[in-house]
């Protein structure tokens, strides 16, 4: 969805959720390339009758300017993935070639640990955290799902 850059709209845009008793699977927000708006991607679940309730509902919020359903097929899906492991000598180059299997990053290396970064599908980063099971994780932090549809012919100018 993208709503108005105002203080307190994510904080509203929850709230409704929680009031209305509906699940919030994932939450993603950030500015625009316009700063007076904010993209916000929510991912819930439910039947198509929730589902268009939950549409329904945060149509009405004030601070809402348009609302778009990402479909699979018709939109890119992605989340990024932080993970801080335990390494020494020989374990980090085992770990840097299963980071090159997914084209992950290497973003921070300590005597000790690294830290990986990578980005793709929900069942990419499944794949690679699975992967990583023998190996000890410090830390792990995930941004949450956020994407855009294909194409232009749905783009709203503002």
């Amino acid at each position: 969805m993208l709503v108005d850059n105002n203080p307190g709209v994510l904080s509203r845009i929850s709230g409704l959720f929680s009031r209305r008793g509906y699940s919030i699977d994932s939450i993603t927000a950030g500015m625009t390339a316009d700063p007076r708006f904010t993209r916000i991607t929510v991912v819930s679940s439910g039947d198509e009758l929730i589902l268009s309730q939950i549409e329904k509902q945060v149509r009405k919020l004030e601070d809402v300017v348009d609302i778009k359903v990402l479909k699979d097929g018709e939109s890119v899906y992605r989340e990024l993935i932080m993970v801080k492991l335990r390494a020494n000598a020989a374990q980090r180059g085992e770990i840097i070639s299963v980071a090159d299997i997914f084209r992950a990053k290497i973003v921070d290396v300590e005597k000790d640990s690294l830290i990986v970064e990578l980005t793709g599908t929900q069942s990419k980063l499944e794949a690679f955290l699975n992967l990583l099971k023998g190996y000890e994780i410090l830390e792990l932090a995930r941004t949450g799902i956020t994407g855009l549809s294909r194409g232009s012919s749905d783009v709203a100018y503002l």
